[in-house]
């Protein structure tokens, strides 16, 4: 299990690299790839799929764009609500690449089936997922697990559908994370006890679990958290967080075991909480 003391957030810094061209693929006919080449958004260069909006000049912007933009990027003319209706007929018959293409992937798809692929891409980055560091480190779905376990040396790895989640020295001041990797079902689930404490010392504990895989995968689990006591019991059970939807978010809005410290010492045991967690396939 990793024990860590939380960083402070990163303070904005550089502005992230401009999105690069994906190229075409050498599996698409020529045809293809030269039509392609008309359906690039003149904001951020990425496909422009339809819906596909143009300024009174003909000038394209994605649908993920035009949201964001009241003038055209590159004639400056008002951007209202025009849509190109023919190249959306000719984008309907067209193969695009995913946009992993430059990490690997080889698929070309209808615009209609691209964004399910690419939620589902073996090729698509993931941030590293373990809270209360710094690491900046990206990849794949299938080495998550393995960075986890090969650059965070102190994250205990239990096998099996029920195991103990032990948080020691849960009284040391200051936020701190407590990390551990649950295996089972083929599948691996990063669980995580936050302690937060506010400008007035007022502490509280956060308890979540992290599917290490996509969101269609996590909707077949459930996951059940219990502290177990003298004659008492706090339990809490829900889906488990895909590996692309942050844990704050999710503390955020407390959707997940949340108790404080009164709480927690009804439980604790000379300074250690253990909560029982248990994953159930639904």
């Amino acid at each position: 299990m990793e024990m860590s003391r939380r960083a402070a957030p990163t303070p904005p810094g550089a502005s992230p690299s401009p999105p690069k061209k994906v190229p075409a693929l050498a599996g698409t006919t020529a045809t293809n790839n030269e039509l392609m080449s008309l359906f690039e958004c003149e904001e951020c260069f990425d496909f422009v799929l339809p819906p596909i909006f143009q300024c009174q000049r003909g000038h394209l912007v994605c649908g993920s764009c035009r949201p964001k933009l009241t003038r055209c990027p590159i004639c400056l003319s008002q951007l209202g609500s025009f849509r190109n209706l023919a190249l959306e007929k000719v984008g309907d018959s067209l193969l695009f690449p995913c946009k992993y293409a430059s990490s690997g992937c080889e698929e070309t798809l209808r615009h209609t089936a691209k964004a399910d692929h690419e939620d589902l891409c073996k090729f698509r980055p993931y941030p590293c997922p373990c809270p209360g560091t710094s690491c900046k480190w990206q990849g794949s779905l299938d080495t998550v697990t393995p960075h986890l376990m090969h650059h965070h040396e102190t994250i205990i790895t239990l096998e099996g559908e029920k195991v103990v989640f032990l948080a020691t020295q849960i009284n040391l001041p200051g936020a701190i994370d407590w990390v551990m990797l649950q295996s089972c079902f083929g599948f691996d689930f990063l669980l995580v006890l936050e302690k937060q404490e506010n400008d007035d010392g007022h502490q509280q504990f956060f308890a979540i679990a992290q599917l290490i895989g996509t969101r269609k995968q996590a909707e077949n689990f459930a996951y059940r958290f219990e502290l177990n006591g003298d004659r008492r019991r706090l339990a809490w059970e829900a889906t488990p967080r895909a590996i692309d939807e942050k844990i704050a978010t999710a503390i955020g809005k407390r959707d997940c075991l949340v108790f404080n410290t009164s709480t927690a010492q009804l439980f604790a045991e000379n300074d250690n909480l253990g909560i029982n967690v248990t994953i159930f396939m639904c």
